[in-house]
């Protein structure tokens, strides 16, 4: 049987690796074994806070919009509540900067609700 050399695939995998890992520190970047380590769990957090990123920023709309709605006398749930009642769909991400950029617009929607 003869013998099969693949020093040269081996190379390009591990170039195509390190170029993957080029931000990484000391041996993560360095040595191979690690390197693939890393970048296995990297790719893993990646993939698990790109779904965590929707839950925290959905956090966060609700947030602008209750404290919006706390001087004009209002609860978030009361808010929600008023807006389903009256037919009127806007999403948390636009109610969100309505009351945190345009605050006359979202008092004046607000008002037209209550």
């Amino acid at each position: 049987m003869t013998r099969i050399k693949r020093g040269i695939l081996t190379q390009t995998k591990h170039k195509k690796l390190r170029k993957q890992v080029a931000g990484f520190r000391t041996s993560r970047r360095r040595s191979i074994k690690l390197a693939r380590q890393a970048y296995i769990k990297a790719m893993t957090y990646a993939y698990r806070d790109r779904r965590a990123k929707k839950r925290t920023f959905k956090g966060l709309w609700i947030t602008r919009i209750n404290a919006a709605l706390q001087p004009l006398g209002l609860s978030y749930s009361q808010f929600t509540a008023k807006l389903k009642e009256k037919k009127i769909e806007i999403d948390r991400k636009i109610l969100a900067q309505l009351a945190h950029q345009h605050p006359a617009v979202f008092t004046a929607l607000v008002e037209k609700i209550k």
